[in-house]
């Protein structure tokens, strides 16, 4: 890890390359302080476009990132094909030189790539793309076996800190297989003192919808963006902040 990013510790091919970016070492002012690459959050422009010059630096060939509009859906695309700030929460790619990317500040990002390093994807995963299918559509999207891809878990809120409504638990249990329901009632613990809340668990939900779409080489998880005001910005703990990228490519 450098001072700006988290690369995933995980077997993937070498041609692969893959990144989370932390909040600092950018130019942006606070409340975005400093690495901010959201430009629809409030941020100067001039600021997220300088912070984005030097994500791309970071990238072979300072391959330019295909950014997408992410409305918290489960919709998929071919990155670079979708055009400008493409509605979706996922993208997929088989180009080398091609990026991968989505925005987080607390939902999770989901990196994915073939075990053979021919196909990558990166998914948008809040409760809501969650429980729409977002992280089943991406494997659909990527077109290989699913027990031929890999999984990355970066920097999410944490099973500590993230309080939903019973509607939430209520959505995933509604939606669950039979052999899920069991799994995703222990992501949901009640709060004391607060009928009707829960503490929920993205990254074990997200390990249930992965399972459910046969991918079970993932890795990652065990990040807390909202108890790490050092590294991670957060929607749930600051309001108006910056968003982290997660980026995969081939090259």
């Amino acid at each position: 890890m450098t001072r700006r990013f988290i690369e995933p510790g995980w077997p993937a091919p070498r041609n692969v390359r893959a990144l989370s970016t932390l909040r600092w070492g950018g130019c942006s002012k606070p409340p975005f302080e400093s690495f901010n690459l959201g430009c629809h959050v409030g941020d100067d422009a001039d600021a997220v476009a300088a912070n984005r010059a030097q994500l791309a630096i970071a990238l072979p060939g300072s391959a330019p990132v295909p950014w997408l509009s992410q409305v918290h859906g489960a919709a998929v695309v071919e990155a670079g094909q979708g055009g400008p700030l493409a509605a979706a929460d996922a993208q997929w790619s088989r180009t080398p030189g091609i990026v991968c990317a989505v925005l987080t500040a607390d939902c999770l990002p989901v990196l994915l790539c073939s075990v053979d390093g021919d196909v990558v994807a990166a998914a948008h995963a809040g409760w809501r793309g969650l429980m729409a299918g977002v992280l089943e559509n991406t494997v659909a999207a990527m077109g290989v076996r699913p027990e031929r891809l890999l999984a990355w878990l970066g920097p999410a809120i944490g099973p500590a800190a993230f309080e939903v409504g019973a509607e939430v638990r209520d959505g995933f249990l509604s939606s669950a297989r039979p052999d899920e329901v069991s799994a995703i009632t222990d992501c949901f613990v009640p709060v004391a003192g607060r009928p009707g809340h829960y503490l929920a668990d993205l990254y074990a939900l997200a390990r249930v919808r992965l399972e459910r779409s046969g991918v079970s080489s993932v890795y990652g998880g065990g990040y807390c963006t909202f108890s790490d005001s050092e590294r991670f910005f957060s929607y749930r703990r600051d309001g108006q902040t910056g968003r982290m990228a997660s980026l995969i490519l081939l090259h």
